[in-house]
């Protein structure tokens, strides 16, 4: 079961209260232009996972892995002048991982210091929202950083709501600049010196996309959504520290082109079959020119036990097509020009299901009135090559 840091729950407390005690009633008539708390966030999860396709050993040996994720989100607003709504939110994850695939990167070590590692990621995001109009904008920026990969995000975005406030169109610009040490498999290396003092050559990935969206209200029980990304990435597509092996048992590490679009379009629709039964539902259809084509179908229930009580049962489905340069163990020629057994990128179908709750009880989670909802949602998940896993996750939100 995942642990939970009293510690950050305890800082997080603290924020919420220095906030709360300057938050005044709402008032129809004023808005308030001081920078105001609105709510904070607190979201921890614990994943783990088993197979025996490990593309650090070349498509066969150990998956197993266990992630422990926490992230805490504040959000604060303010009015300015022309009564636009202006909404500042901050967060910062840490993860901790350990894995028997990445211990193999050395394979005589029994434990190497590639089998565990912590990455940390801040972001923060402002957006302006004009409610008359029904317009908003936003920018922000994120970072990620682990032993190593370091990443440096940005993102624009702009929404727009028709004149009867049913529909919305949404866009948004992004950007990931990413850099990332080139530590191959202990065999392959130049240098004998230890990975401790080891100073590793790095290179470059890059990520620009954009997203599209409109959503509609049909009636008063259905809702639908359009979904349309555009992404183009460039520079190292693979990692350094993923084996291949060829027929004639010759080694060398995953090789693949230097740019990638993908295209994923999607379709969403909610129907509120009553006051206690919403069903939502989601597929997407994807593309890229490496040969990789997936469905998704996504069902998710949700039961209102009482008004603030919820059950959501939830069930996923998905395949893919392998891209054009996989193959499995010592099944590559030499004669190949991209190559990787990472199963990731095979053909293989996977499904997922578990339920959530959700408490919204109006005098406050155990009658602490800030204290405005909690969640608990957990799931299972298989793919047809026998690779499983569990995330469990919580979810607890102050206003």
């Amino acid at each position: 079961m995942r642990k939970l840091s009293l510690a950050a729950i305890g800082m997080y407390l603290s924020i919420l209260a220095a906030f709360s005690q300057s938050t005044k009633p709402a008032d129809t008539a004023y808005k308030n232009r001081t920078l105001t708390f609105e709510e904070a966030n607190f979201a921890s999860s614990y994943y783990s996972q088993n197979g025996n396709n490990s593309a650090v050993t070349g498509g066969i040996g150990s998956e197993k892995l266990a992630d422990l994720s926490n992230s805490i989100e504040l959000k604060l607003h303010k009015w300015d002048r022309k009564s636009r709504k202006h909404t500042f939110d901050f967060e910062l994850g840490v993860d901790h991982y350990t894995s028997a695939s990445s211990d193999m990167i050395d394979l005589k070590a029994n434990s190497s210091a590639s089998h565990a590692d912590t990455r940390v990621y801040p972001s923060a995001s402002w957006t302006v929202e004009n409610e008359t109009k029904g317009r908003s904008f936003g920018l922000g920026g994120s970072m990620s950083f682990e032993f190593d990969y370091q990443s440096f995000g940005g993102h624009l975005d702009f929404s727009q709501k028709t004149k009867d406030k049913s529909g919305e169109f949404s866009a948004k610009l992004f950007t990931y600049l990413d850099n990332l040490k080139l530590i191959y498999p202990i065999e392959l290396r130049t240098t004998t010196t230890t990975a401790r003092h080891e100073e590793y050559a790095t290179t470059g990935r890059n990520t620009f996309g954009s997203s599209f969206s409109y959503s509609q209200i049909i009636n008063e029980r259905l809702q639908v959504a359009f979904l349309l990304d555009l992404i183009s990435q460039s520079g190292y597509l693979g990692l350094p520290f993923h084996r291949v092996y060829f027929t004639d048992n010759s080694l060398k590490v995953e090789n693949l082109p230097g740019n990638r679009f993908k295209l994923p379009l999607g379709f969403r629709a909610n129907y509120f079959l009553g006051d206690n039964l919403i069903l939502r539902s989601y597929y997407r259809y994807y593309m890229d020119d490496w040969g990789l084509r997936s469905h998704t179908f996504n069902l998710e229930t949700v039961i209102k036990l009482s008004p603030f009580f919820s059950a959501t049962p939830f069930y996923r489905y998905y395949t893919q097509s392998a891209v054009n340069y996989f193959a499995a163990y010592q099944a590559h020629k030499t004669t190949d020009q991209y190559y990787t057994s990472n199963y990731d990128l095979s053909e293989f179908a996977s499904q997922m299901f578990g339920m959530g709750i959700r408490l919204t009880p109006p005098s406050g989670i155990f009658g602490i009135e800030h204290f405005s909802m909690l969640e608990l949602r957990y799931g299972h998940y298989t793919k047809n090559n026998g690779m499983n896993s569990d995330i469990v996750s919580l979810n607890l939100r102050f206003k």
